[in-house]
Formats: structure tokens, C-alpha cells, sequence
């Protein structure tokens, strides 16, 4: 299923007025304020995220799932799917798959689809965190990290098979996260475990093209509850620059114990050039992956204020890859990605309203109180014609879910695949 921009621009009349009114007297204020509305608008427009080929179905807990109607079955219809979000939002431009739960069977087809899409290809991602159809060897107590050589060997192989996928596709970074670690004490030993990661994740990156990246993640807990071997971003940082200059961390917003202070760890690996990427999503407990801006926006809005500054101020760091890593099962996939898509675009628009140099004078003179103003007046703009706008002039829908819904798009996917389809990988 595809959508036409006349499709949109015919619903987009419908409220264009309305929006032309909010636009103009929000760009009118902004003005006065010597904020550059048309250089924000651009921002918001060239900044692209990529969709998991995982988040398309309907997620789950290790309690059960519930499928959601009408899901994708195989890549090609994810790639569909991928499309149709980014016909409406006009900032879902690229898709992060998954191996091996999305490899191609035909990579001519599928990267003219995703051209016939405007789409290109984010990170792809391995998986060790699970035992594979056909494998020799398990995984049950660790992978890269895995006392025995064998265990390592193979999943070192599965990882530069990643990078051989991601070739053919166009993509230019592996992401991997472990789910290595430990149950209880006395399980592992520490040392061991995380020389063995880090001489894996060497043989990896040696086999990395050269205008390649690797992504490394990490996590305090889970699956393993003791102990995790990847468990904070200062091991990610110590063995990125243990594998070398192509190597960096990545934040996944999820994967930290609670109050953690991420803006923080942000500003620091931006300032060290070492941040790779992200990977956003919400939470109240831990690694809930509950849709973007749905329980703690004002953090949100905070680490996007330390990533504007760093983007401006930190040219030792590299372009930075923007993921969404949520995934839920009592929503509608496509909507639960669009509200998503619209929480990272309105953190992102609000931290561009912040006055950097009056903020860092404000610093400077230790007045507390106005720096707290100067951020908490940028969070309380309303910017969502800001983001309708760009939106606007890219082709895209005023309301992405209004039209989404108003052209009965799921029930479209539910007749065209079923009710009961269930998506690939998961």
C-alpha cells in the first residue's frame, strides 16, 4: 500500500488554514525573539530517523504477546510499512534491520523498493542474544563473551555476516548489543568475560569497510540479573576505543537504572567525539520500551538540549544515527511510531530554541535561577506547527495520525494481509 502526496494534500486542506494561523503567530513571536523560524524548519526537515524492522509488529514481554491485526509478515511489507510512516511524517527516512530475523532474499528488489520508497538503510543489527535456527554451538551462557573459544568463534562469524548483509544494502554501521552476563555470583568471572568481549569485538571491527562504524551498545541488566558484561557507557567507551577510531557508543534511552542522569553521558561522549548513536524510547522502570516522550518528555528535551550543543559545538564527534528502539503490545505499530516520531521532533524543535549563548552567560555569571528559565521557556513553546510546517513543505501530513486514521490505513493493511498475520523475527 502506498499513499500519494495528492492523498495527503487533499486532507492536509482541510485544516491548512487553521495551521497557517498557528504557524504564523508562533513564528511571529519566535521572531521577536531573533529565533530563525526557516532555520529550524530546515533543521526539522533534514533530520531523518530510522525504523527497527522490529518495532512494525506488535512487541512483547517474556510474560506473552499479543499480535496486532494486519501485521507484516515479511520484509518486503515492513519496507511498506516503513514507507507509509514516512509518506506521512516525512522524517521516518531510512530502516535499521535486524539479522537475522530481516535478511533479504533478494537484495535487487528490496533496494529498489526502498528507493521506490526514499528510503535507505540505517545500522543493521546482530543477534547473539538468542540461539539460532541450525547453529552449532549456544549461546545459553554468553556469546562474544563466552568462556568457550568455539561459542565466540561463531558468534564473531555472525557479526561480519551482518556487516557482509549490510554491504549489499548500502548500510554503513553494525550495531551490536550482548545480552551477555551473568545469573549469579561466582558464574563468571569479570576479568575474563569482558577481555573475551573485547578481543571478539576486535576481530569484528578488523573486518569493518572503511567508511564503516561500530555502533557498541549496552545495558545494566537483563537478560542476565547478577551481572551484564557490556553494563554501563563507560565500558561501551573504553572498548570503543580499545577496537579504534570507527568504533563509538551507543545510547539506547532505555538501557539505564532509574534517574540516571543521560544528558550527562551525552555532553561527555560528545565531547570525547564518541558518540555514535541513539536509540530512543521511554520508560518508568527500566527497559519498558514504551513509546518516545510518553512518560519523562522534559528528559527528553534535555539530552536534545546537550546534543544541539554538542552538534554545534563538538566537530570531533561524528554525524550522529538516530534510532527508535520501542516496542509495544497493546498499540497499533504505525501509530504507536508516529507519536514517537512527533515526541523526538518536538524535544528536538524546543532544544533548538534555546539561546546557547545566553545560557552559557547565565553560567558564566552563576544565576541559577535564569538558566532554569532560559531552558524551561524553550520547553514550554508549543513548536508543533513548527514541526507541521516542515512537515508541510516536505510533502507530508499536517496530522500524520489524523490521516492515517481518517483513510483507514490499518483496516487497508488488515484486509490486504489478514487479521491475523503475524510479523517476521518476533
Amino acid at each position: 500500500m502506498k499513499l500519494s502526496e495528492s492523498n495527503i494534500s487533499e486532507i492536509n486542506k482541510k485544516s491548512n488554514k487553521e495551521h497557517q494561523n498557528q504557524f504564523e503567530f508562533l513564528a511571529n513571536t519566535l521572531d521577536k525573539k531573533s529565533i530563525k523560524v526557516e532555520q529550524i524548519i530546515k533543521s526539522l526537515a533534514e533530520f531523518q530517523v530510522a525504523i527497527p524492522s522490529w518495532a512494525l509488529g506488535a512487541g512483547g514481554t517474556r510474560f506473552g504477546r499479543f499480535s496486532y491485526y494486519g501485521e507484516p509478515s515479511n520484509l518486503t511489507q515492513k519496507l511498506d510499512d516503513v514507507g507509509l510512516l514516512h509518506s506521512l511524517t516525512q522524517t521516518a527516512g531510512a530502516v535499521s534491520l535486524h539479522i537475522p530475523w530481516d535478511i533479504p532474499e533478494d537484495y535487487s528488489a528490496i533496494k529498489e523498493q526502498a528507493k521506490s520508497l526514499n528510503l535507505k538503510f540505517d545500522a543493521v543489527n546482530s543477534n547473539t542474544f538468542q540461539d539460532q535456527k541450525g547453529a552449532k554451538e549456544s549461546y545459553k551462557y554468553g556469546s562474544l563473551s563466552n568462556a568457550s573459544q568455539v561459542v565466540r568463534e561463531q558468534a564473531i562469524a555472525h557479526n561480519q555476516e551482518v556487516i557482509k548483509i549490510g554491504e549489499q544494502l548500502g548500510s554503513k554501521s553494525l550495531t551490536v548489543w550482548l545480552a551477555d552476563g551473568s545469573n549469579f555470583p561466582g558464574q563468571n568471572n569479570f576479568q575474563t568475560a569482558l577481555s573475551n568481549t573485547e578481543d571478539s569485538l576486535k576481530a569484528i571491527y578488523n573486518t569493518l569497510p572503511d567508511d564503516w562504524k561500530l555502533f557498541i551498545e549496552y545495558k545494566p541488566y537483563e537478560p542476565n540479573f547478577y551481572s551484564t558484561v557490556i553494563q554501563d557507557w563507560g565500558t561501551s567507551f573504553m572498548l570503543a576505543n580499545a577496537c579504534g577510531d570507527k568504533a563509538y557508543t551507543l545510547v539506547d534511552l532505555g538501557h539505564h537504572l532509574p534517574n540516571t542522569n543521560i544528558e550527562q553521558i551525552v555532553s561527555t561522549l560528545m565531547l570525547k567525539g564518541k558518540l555514535g548513536g541513539f536509540h530512543f524510547n521511554d520508560s518508568k522502570y527500566g527497559d519498558d520500551d514504551v513509546t518516545v516522550g510518553s512518560v519523562k518528555p522534559y528528559a527528553l528535551f534535555l539530552i536534545f538540549n546537550e546534543l544541539v550543543y554538542g552538534m554545534q559545538n563538538n566537530p570531533q564527534n561524528p554525524d550522529l544515527s538516530w534510532m527508535i528502539d520501542a516496542s509495544h503490545n497493546i498499540k497499533d505499530p504505525l501509530e504507536d511510531l508516529m507519536q514517537s516520531l512527533e515526541a523526538i521532533q518536538e524535544a528536538y524543535a524546543k532544544a533548538l530554541l534555546v539561546n546557547q549563548t545566553e545560557l552559557r552567560v547565565a553560567q558564566q555569571e552563576h544565576d541559577v535561577v535564569k538558566c532554569q528559565e532560559i531552558l524551561q521557556n524553550a520547553y514550554r513553546t508549543d513548536v508543533r506547527p513548527l514541526l507541521a510546517q516542515a512537515r508541510l513543505q516536505s510533502g507530508g501530513a499536517l496530522n500524520p495520525l489524523g490521516v492515517y486514521r481518517e483513510l483507514k490505513i490499518r483496516e487497508a493493511l488488515i484486509q490486504e494481509r489478514g487479521k491475523h498475520s503475524i510479523a517476521s523475527g518476533l
